[in-house]
């Protein structure tokens, strides 16, 4: 077991996960990474089926995908007993720890997966002018789970080292496939959140605030659907014989611009989005194919579910039109939610005399959607208290951008923040933070 500095570890592992960025479902070298220690630390872990339901997984990659990464994963140095475990991008993990003494069950979750996106190599950007930037063509941290997945880790070792200072159980999730609301159902649908007390998560960033910054909690995320439309229809010699098409590019076009006429809602916000359109084969040919990535959103739930059936009905419509098949593949998903109020008021106080936490704010409105919606209503519908978090960094480029970065002393501000729950807010907490000094700006 280390016995770096917890800012160390933080640092550490943070660059070296960013060196290596995974997407969703195919996190099989950082699953791994994190497992491995968590094991040596004596937290008893969970892989595969154990950690998720395979069943409720959304937007799995294709199985060629998949086996290119494990074989990827395999050549990195990943074990055989864990590949097998993992298998079919049955990533992430559950680690849990038992202290032996009475107290609440906490579960803590930390985002693993990246972004398919080409990092910037521009000198001004922090990671690549020191070293530490994506190795892996395509594909981004721009997100900052990286950093979350350090948090975790670090969270992991002031656990094990500190034990005699805590109480209850201890559940720490380390999620995959974030993006696109793909994995948090399906851990939730394990049944991790079934038993627990109170359930804390959170993010870097969201909005460019000082480091030291600390939201307790968040509203505004939206209930969201993630499809994948496919259109067939017939190819036709364009000139030749044109009757005998059945244009499936029309209908993808049709369907991309009609999606933005469906109308608003008096309940609340809602969004629609068409981010991907692909058709045809070549200029004198009617097309036999069409292909749209889309998204819909939901202020709540009533809301959602009307924009969802509305663009599901004028998919299928727009189908009819112009007499081709089309297939919905729902490949994600997020509910709304919100926060609870006493764990806004127990941040606020515990957070009082952090070294490092500079100001905590109550509540912060944000956009966007969150999959760890599940796992927030999962636990209040238990009678449980659930919140999510932000924390403060300046932010030169936005998320999902290729130069996003963020200020790696908010690191130690999450990780002060997680343990002062960890330990309930009681007991003197020095001992606990004496480790966890505040990081240099990495400006």
């Amino acid at each position: 077991m280390s016995n770096a500095p917890l800012n160390s570890i933080l640092v550490d592992w943070r660059r070296a996960l960013h060196e290596y960025p995974e997407l969703g479902f195919t996190e099989y070298v950082t699953t791994y990474r994190v497992g491995k220690e968590l094991e040596a630390l004596g937290f008893t872990v969970f892989l595969g089926k154990e950690a998720l339901s395979s069943e409720s997984r959304k937007g799995v990659p294709r199985e060629s995908i998949l086996h290119k990464q494990e074989q990827a994963a395999r050549e990195w140095g990943v074990e055989e007993e864990w590949l097998n475990a993992m298998k079919g991008g049955h990533t992430g993990l559950v680690a849990t720890w038992e202290t032996g003494r009475p107290g609440p069950h906490k579960a803590f979750r930390f985002d693993i997966d990246a972004l398919p996106i080409n990092e910037t190599k521009d000198p001004s950007h922090i990671p690549f002018h020191k070293g530490f930037h994506s190795k892996v063509d395509g594909v981004m941290h721009a997100c900052g789970h990286d950093g979350h997945t350090a948090i975790g880790v670090a969270l992991a070792h002031f656990i094990s080292r500190e034990q005699d200072a805590l109480s209850g159980k201890l559940t720490l999730l380390f999620q995959p496939a974030e993006e696109g609301g793909r994995g948090a159902k399906a851990m939730t649908d394990q049944g991790w959140l079934h038993n627990v007390d109170e359930f804390y998560t959170g993010h870097i960033g969201i909005h460019s605030m000082p480091v030291g910054t600390v939201g307790a909690s968040v509203k505004g995320f939206l209930a969201s659907s993630k499809m994948n439309v496919t259109y067939k229809g017939r190819s036709a010699h364009a000139g030749m014989k044109p009757e005998e098409g059945r244009n499936a590019l029309l209908a993808a076009a049709t369907a991309s611009t009609q999606l933005y006429a469906i109308p608003r809602h008096s309940g609340g916000a809602s969004r629609v989005n068409v981010g991907r359109l692909e058709a045809g084969s070549g200029r004198n040919v009617i097309a036999d194919h069409g292909y749209l990535e889309l998204e819909t959103r939901g202020e709540n739930h009533e809301v959602h579910c009307f924009v969802h059936d509305e663009a599901t009905r004028m998919i299928r419509s727009v189908a009819d039109l112009y007499d081709v098949s089309c297939e919905i593949d729902e490949v994600g998903e997020t509910s709304s939610f919100s926060c609870s109020e006493e764990a806004v008021e127990w941040i606020k106080e515990w957070g009082r005399d952090s070294p490092v936490i500079e100001e905590i704010i109550p509540v912060v409105s944000v956009s966007g959607s969150e999959d760890a919606s599940f796992m927030v209503n999962e636990v209040k519908g238990h009678d449980g208290i659930a919140t999510y978090m932000l924390f403060g960094t300046p932010l030169a480029a936005g998320h999902h951008h290729p130069s996003f970065d963020f200020d790696e002393g908010a690191l130690a501000v999450a990780l002060d923040m997680y343990i002062t729950i960890a330990k309930g807010g009681t007991g003197d907490a020095k001992v606990a933070r004496r480790n966890v000094t505040t990081i240099e700006s990495n400006d």
